[in-house]
């Protein structure tokens, strides 16, 4: 018998971020700092991390419209233009566009690009970051041109950390809307640069990030990662112009990624297993639950639904063949879905990325796991080669080598135009690259209305061959060539002739991002203060009884919108 998905992180995570407030001290008041000037009146504040500094938890800090030159607070390892250390913090824009957190030095333009208004340090800094600390909302506002050091490191410009390499998990809940994140200055394809835009690493949440936008970046415009069960919605998102729309390392079990466009990059979104401090591996969208069904009518907890993949043919980003997997991005393509296991793809829209439009791939993963973890030890990998292994001729230059596997991934009822037109031979709509695995990977239902191509052939990949739960594998001779040749030789050298020919990388242009709606209301919630007189004692704020009756009201809602809108079940 068919079981009804169960409204699971929706409407957990709703009711979570409308009874913020409630959720902090009940003995403390929330007050309301403000910083700058909003509609000619002043706030007791020109900066806004002096204003998180004298912020107590459930307090609010709102930023009226300037440019804010924060260039540095060390209050962690990292150096970050605003650095919010206390739980229940909430961070708010009155104008998304015109509020500016900007990393460049002062007196110069907003969000310069000249090299000359750039802040370089040894190691890098950060915009703003939210420290291991629970229920921080971050909303309405712009940060930019934060960079990495001179060796790499940092450049992240809006970051829930809950303890970044560091193997464990260290956050909980938080909430993002109407973000932008941005660099206009890159050195070219190496450091200094903007490494990641929108960014979130070993949070439990649950967590939601809405209405935004990143780009420029030298990894990743959007990363969630380090969560087993990251119990995280990524919704309404725009990535651009940098090496990944999206980078999920190690992030799995209760994720939603939906009606998000990614366009522009190297690649659209790349989820991925790593041997790395982002652990534990693997990325395993299996449910935490063996007996849960979830929306997707099925063990899968990690769902890609709604999304638009397309022109994902940028060679001339941040960071592109500067090593690493970012910097190996396979160019030209949708999703690669690296080394992961157990997520559903589900009525997305591929359209002109010229190598793939999917691209399921098995990962070998040359890292050494990182000694301060010692927990990550190719953890759900093969471990093919161990830590400090020598070099082997011109094919390895040694070092660990991890092998995941990509199994349990289901492609479903996507729709593809105009992908693969690099026409290298294996560039398609869709490739399963992979070894044999039981279970393998699953397709079906997927459209192109010139025909559906794919490696292996669409007839077969959609035959009952590639049925769910059923022991198969990818083409791994072809189609893995021109994917290690899309990734610039990644794992051996791979000569630019005729049918291994991928866009070569040649400069970087970076530009300003364009506008984006801003909040429709910024008083909304806030308790009553001089920039919003008209908040009176039964907001969200102040009244933690109003605030759950909301909430409740959202949970409801959630709940409804889950059990409308079931994914197919195909089992």
């Amino acid at each position: 018998m068919r079981r009804t998905p169960r409204p699971f992180v929706i409407a957990t995570a709703l009711l979570t971020f409308i009874t913020a407030s409630s959720l902090a001290s009940t003995s403390h008041t929330p007050a309301v700092l403000r910083v700058g000037t909003y509609k000619g009146i002043a706030g007791q504040y020109s900066s806004v991390q002096a204003a998180v500094l004298a912020a107590q938890p459930g307090d609010w800090v709102l930023v009226g419209p300037g440019d804010y030159k924060e260039e540095g607070f060390k209050g962690m390892d990292e150096a970050s233009g605003v650095l919010i250390e206390k739980a229940n913090i909430h961070l708010r824009g009155m104008n998304r566009n015109s509020v500016i957190i900007d990393g460049t030095k002062a007196g110069t333009p907003v969000c310069s690009g000249r090299k000359q208004n750039q802040t370089f340090t040894k190691d890098g800094m950060n915009g703003v970051v939210a420290f291991k600390v629970d229920g921080v909302s971050i909303e309405n506002l712009t940060a930019c041109n934060y960079l990495t050091g001179t060796s790499g490191g940092e450049g992240n410009e809006i970051w829930w950390n809950g303890g970044d390499g560091s193997g464990t998990i260290g956050m909980g809940r938080y909430w993002g809307d109407y973000i932008t994140a941005t660099s206009t200055y890159s050195n070219g394809f190496a450091n200094p640069r903007g490494e990641y835009g929108i960014f979130v690493s070993n949070a439990k949440g649950p967590g939601i990030i809405d209405h935004s936008y990143a780009s420029n970046m030298g990894d990743a415009a959007y990363y969630i990662g380090a969560c087993p069960d990251c119990n995280a919605i990524l919704r309404r998102a725009h990535g651009q112009f940098s090496a990944l729309g999206f980078s999920g390392t190690n992030a799995g079990g209760h994720l939603i990624i939906e009606r998000n466009e990614f366009d522009h990059n190297a690649i659209g979104a790349a989820p991925d297993s790593q041997n790395n401090d982002d652990a534990p591996s693997p990325n395993s969208g299996r449910c935490p639950n063996p007996n849960e069904i979830s929306a997707a009518g099925t063990n899968s907890c990690s769902i890609w639904r709604y999304n638009f993949f397309h022109d994902n043919n940028n060679p001339n980003v941040p960071g592109l063949g500067t090593g690493g997997l970012a910097g190996s991005a396979p160019v030209g393509t949708g999703i690669a879905l690296a080394g992961i296991e157990y997520h559903t793809l589900y009525k997305n829209r591929f359209e002109n990325n010229g190598s793939w439009g999917v691209l399921v791939t098995d990962l070998p993963d040359q890292e050494d796991p990182p000694k301060d973890v010692p927990s990550q030890n190719c953890n759900g990998g093969i471990s093919v080669l161990p830590t400090g292994a020598p070099a082997i001729g011109p094919l390895y230059s040694g070092g660990a080598l991890c092998y995941f596997q990509a199994f349990g991934n289901d492609v479903r009822g996507n729709t593809f135009v105009n992908n693969g037109f690099y026409k290298n031979p294996g560039n398609a709509d869709i490739a399963d690259i992979g070894l044999p695995h039981n279970p393998g990977n699953c397709f079906s239902g997927n459209t192109d209305p010139a025909g559906l191509t794919a490696y292996p052939p669409a007839a077969l990949l959609q035959s009952d061959l590639y049925a769910c739960n059923r022991p198969n594998g990818g083409d791994v001779t072809l189609t893995l060539l021109q994917a290690n040749c899309a990734t610039r030789g990644l794992l051996f050298p791979c000569p630019d002739t005729p049918l291994t020919h991928y866009p070569p990388s040649t400069l970087v242009t970076l530009r300003m991002s364009p506008r984006q709606p801003t909040m429709p209301d910024p008083c909304k919630g806030v308790p009553a203060n001089p920039w919003c007189p008209r908040n009176g004692s039964t907001s969200y704020g102040v009244t933690g009884t109003v605030a759950t009756v909301a909430g409740a009201a959202w949970i409801v809602l959630g709940a409804a919108l889950v059990r409308r809108r079931p994914l197919d079940r195909r089992h």
